[in-house]
């Protein structure tokens, strides 16, 4: 017998997870605002963690003796020390598998609906007085098939992202160096051997990579630059890739055309507020139609939740009885 703990009630029902654990696991639910407020009791009796949007840091694992196996309930996985849960011998795993169509989906809509001018004319139309009913002439405005949709990170959601861009006709390119040759050939797309290959021809960038030391802060202002006059980016993996001061300056001088942000840096924003998304709230003009955020919510839909529940359990038995353990992340991975 094994004891997992959940420390977030997003997940309420446990009906599937106890139909995957059987009698091998028992399951304790708690609702906290972080790892700190978890008991020590709970902590005491974890042989395996479900986590979803808490930190797990070095200091919280002093408080988990039998832990065994921590599993994110999710794609990304940089809320975990990794290198401290090696040490100590924790296995971490993801749930890679879920909601890859879900998020693929949210990053072309976010593209096609700005490229279609959506939010643009939503927004001038609900204005007060509303604006004349004629079209509004603006560089977002493009024929799919005359542009370049370029992805970063050709991992699951980042090959369902592109394939949809390219059955709207758009010429399809990616760069991904952790990729060997011949999957462009595979998926009838295009490969850049760098990143700046790859920024200098794209008009419809969209992020898939995972956050690591790597990939934190790796589109900058100097990246941006080397976009055409009038691209736009799309982020639906996370925040810390793209540097929001830097974007939200490209989008106010014009250089890029708009902006979609599913992540950000910080999460809820904070104060300080970032200037781009202080001026979405208030909508500023020079904001207004170019640029959309939505909460972290690219990953939900009904299936969605039913996936990560049961692809989760059954990742942490893998991971707490079997000798051949599933969606294992190691240290070496940034």
């Amino acid at each position: 017998m094994a004891n997992v703990l959940y420390t977030e009630s997003i997940y309420t029902d446990e009906a599937l997870e106890a139909s995957v654990f059987g009698q091998y696991i028992t399951i304790t639910r708690r609702d906290v605002k972080s790892l700190k407020d978890v008991s020590d009791e709970d902590c005491a009796a974890a042989d395996g963690l479900m986590l979803f949007r808490h930190f797990m840091t070095a200091a919280d694992f002093e408080r988990f003796p039998r832990l065994k196996a921590i599993v994110r309930m999710g794609v990304g996985y940089d809320r975990i020390d990794r290198e401290v849960a090696a040490k100590r011998g924790v296995i971490v795993c993801n749930c890679p598998d879920y909601a890859t169509a879900e998020v693929g989906d949210h990053a072309v809509a976010l593209a096609l609906a700005l490229r279609k001018g959506l939010f643009l004319h939503h927004d001038a139309q609900r204005a007060d007085p509303p604006a004349a009913w004629a079209p509004i002439q603006d560089p977002l405005f493009r024929r799919l098939s005359a542009l370049t949709f370029g992805v970063v990170g050709l991992g699951r959601i980042g090959t369902t992202a592109a394939l949809r861009a390219k059955a709207f006709g758009c010429r399809v390119v990616f760069h991904d160096p952790y990729l060997s040759n011949g999957v462009e050939t595979a998926l009838g797309i295009e490969r850049a051997a760098t990143l700046e290959d790859l920024l200098r021809q794209t008009d419809i960038l969209s992020l898939h990579a995972p956050l690591t030391r790597e990939t934190r802060g790796m589109i900058g202002a100097s990246e941006i630059a080397r976009l055409p006059k009038g691209a736009v980016i799309v982020n639906t993996a996370r925040g810390p890739l793209i540097d929001i001061d830097a974007a939200g300056a490209a989008l106010k001088s014009g250089h890029l055309a708009g902006l979609g942000l599913d992540v950000l840096p910080v999460e809820p924003p904070a104060d300080p507020v970032p200037e781009l998304v202080r001026a979405y709230r208030a909508r500023e003009p020079w904001v207004t139609g170019r640029l959309v955020i939505t909460p972290h919510a690219a990953f939900v839909s009904p299936e969605a939740y039913e996936d990560v529940k049961r692809k989760s359990a059954e990742t942490m038995i893998a991971a707490l009885f079997s000798k051949r353990p599933i969606n294992v992340i190691t240290p070496d991975m940034e």
